[in-house]
């Protein structure tokens, strides 16, 4: 089979437990395998040297940057951005070939199948739950943030229907590892963009995501896994806040001293 002109371009930071495996799902697929590594400790460089066509070091200070330097290193003008704990389906792969045999958009969103554990979660707004994925890199660029970057594009944007699988949390104590890291970026954000945030308005986002996302999005139907879902994702807006708040207070401190 002849490979495809895609980029694939993954970003790693100590992913021994996961690189091989989301490396192997594009092997003999992809034109081209880069994977740019952010210092990890264990062994995660010397997986990658085994599937990759090229091997970058590179410290991330702030995500969105990150990105738009990694996708930079492409040989080819069609980047498939991977995060290491992901892997491309046989069928995403067949609808690629055939998508880009003749598009006119310049970028696509791909539906993500996440799993807590072995447990697929279908519901609570996390599938579908299409991200951009596929893109020309001279059309695409992240915004230089370092949480939850926005996409932008220049042209039409396409969607697929294959799935690519995210084995992001191979338990809850992961997945509360993330929230609690995720809130501290989110948290220091909102100060450095001078986002004013009241109590008010946090209680209010914490209580409405988690109706939301359980009941709004049918959460209800994962069970115990879609309330903690839920739970997570309302824990996720009071605690971005009260970092937030806690960081205002060091940083007045700061300046009064």
């Amino acid at each position: 089979m002849n490979k495809i002109a895609v980029s694939v371009v993954v970003l790693t930071k100590n992913e021994e437990a996961n690189v091989a495996e989301c490396l192997s799902s594009v092997k003999g697929w992809a034109d081209e395998i880069i994977v740019v590594d952010d210092f990890s400790s264990d062994k995660t460089m010397e997986f990658a040297q085994k599937y990759a066509d090229k091997v970058l070091v590179n410290k991330m200070k702030v995500e969105g940057t990150h990105r738009n330097w990694a996708y930079s290193q492409a040989r080819n003008e069609w980047v498939l951005s991977l995060d290491a704990d992901e892997q491309v389906t046989a069928e995403l792969q067949l609808e690629i070939n055939k998508i880009l045999a003749n598009t006119d958009c310049v970028c696509f969103s791909i539906p993500l199948r996440n799993y807590i554990g072995n447990y697929w979660v279908r519901y609570g707004g996390w599938y579908p739950a299409g991200k951009v994925r596929l893109f020309k890199k001279s059309k695409f660029k992240y915004e230089e943030v370092e949480v939850h970057p926005r996409v932008f594009t220049e042209g039409k944007c396409g969607h697929l229907k294959s799935d690519i699988i995210h084995k992001g949390y191979p338990d809850f104590e992961h997945f509360l590892a993330s929230v609690n890291r995720q809130t501290t970026l989110e948290a220091r954000k909102w100060i450095n963009t001078n986002r004013k945030m009241s109590l008010f308005k946090a209680s209010w986002r914490t209580i409405d995501r988690f109706f939301r996302t359980f009941i709004g999005k049918k959460g209800y139907k994962d069970g115990l896994v879609g309330f903690m879902v839920a739970l997570f994702a309302s824990l996720y807006q009071i605690l971005s806040y009260a970092k937030y708040r806690q960081m205002s207070n060091e940083a007045t401190n700061k300046i009064q001293n």
